[in-house]
């Protein structure tokens, strides 16, 4: 009998044609599956935790802007979900609008706060004297200039945006950086991590047990006595009282690894709260790299010695 292979869901930030669902094609699994797009990154990890969907694509860093802070809060504070795989995308943006409109005729736009951030420089050369008007999405911000929700003249938007939607482009490019990426990460239900792959990072966030001076350093002396590098540290506050904040984290490798392992055992018995947000593949593929002195037979054979030290016998 031929067996049936359950569908699975995908929830990602639409409508058809955002830099999330460019994201979600990168996930091989993904293909063929049921795509669901989605308003907010809310509605995504909600999604996922009342069993709507398998997985979410979501931003959550962007290398102009930093961080994506609803979602580095949503992962902080919403119990039961995992990254499971990371993503690399390229962000550039067009200025596009309604047939037969040109650029002397743009007062108005309406844009995502994130893509307006990067289009800062080219807005002031060009239009020194627009407006800009929130969107919910890159994709939204055609959708409200083209039926009239929204009260503009033109819109940021992806360069796909022409395959979807009857516009014209005004101009092209107009990112303030032509190498901006953005990164996303695939989130599911909590679940075991993915085996390492020796390209792993892993993410967590951690909070200061009370304000002192040093204490961020005996915080980040966890990964640095093992070896561990950092590629992101960034805060954001926990919200219930001023200059209380919570600590995003990326470290390099994975948690089946003893190096990693142990740092995260130093900073489970520091921390009064560890979110712990899962291992998994990088995006770029790259091997990290080591002291040998923090191998795993090293953290092994360290423990063995003890062992034998605690049981009486003879050293070697």
């Amino acid at each position: 009998m031929k067996r049936v292979t359950e569908r699975r869901t995908y929830s990602y930030l639409g409508p058809a044609g955002t830099f999330t669902e460019a994201a979600l094609e990168q996930v091989a699994e993904a293909r063929g599956q049921d795509w669901r797009p989605v308003h907010n990154a809310g509605e995504a990890f909600a999604d996922v935790l009342e069993g709507r969907s398998h997985a979410a694509m979501i931003a959550i860093e962007n290398s102009i802007e930093g961080g994506v802070s609803t979602t580095q809060d949503a992962l902080a504070t919403l119990p039961g979900l995992r990254i499971i795989g990371e993503y690399l995308v390229k962000v550039n943006f067009v200025l596009v609008a309604p047939r037969g409109t040109t650029l002397d005729d743009v007062q108005v736009i309406a844009a995502h706060p994130v893509a307006y951030a990067q289009c800062h420089g080219w807005l002031g050369e060009h239009l020194p004297a627009h407006s800009h008007v929130p969107a919910a999405s890159n994709v939204a911000s055609a959708i409200g200039m083209l039926d009239g929700s929204l009260p503009v003249q033109a819109a940021i938007a992806p360069p796909g945006i022409v395959r979807h939607y009857d516009v014209d482009v005004l101009a092209s490019e107009i990112g303030d950086n032509a190498q901006a990426v953005t990164r996303f990460v695939l989130v599911t239900r909590v679940s075991p991590p993915p085996e390492p792959t020796g390209a792993d990072k892993t993410s967590m966030i951690v909070e200061l047990p009370h304000d002192h001076p040093g204490a961020l350093l005996e915080l980040l002396e966890q990964f640095s006595t093992r070896g561990i590098n950092l590629s992101l540290i960034e805060s954001r506050p926990i919200g219930d009282e001023l200059g209380r904040y919570r600590f995003v984290l990326d470290a390099d490798g994975h948690i089946e690894h003893e190096r990693m392992a142990d740092a995260v055992l130093g900073i489970r018995r520091f921390s009064p709260r560890v979110v712990f947000l899962g291992s998994y593949p990088r995006a770029d593929r790259q091997i990290v790299q080591y002291p040998e002195r923090y191998a795993d037979e090293v953290f092994v054979e360290a423990r063995d010695w003890l062992r034998g030290i605690l049981s009486g016998e003879p050293e070697a």
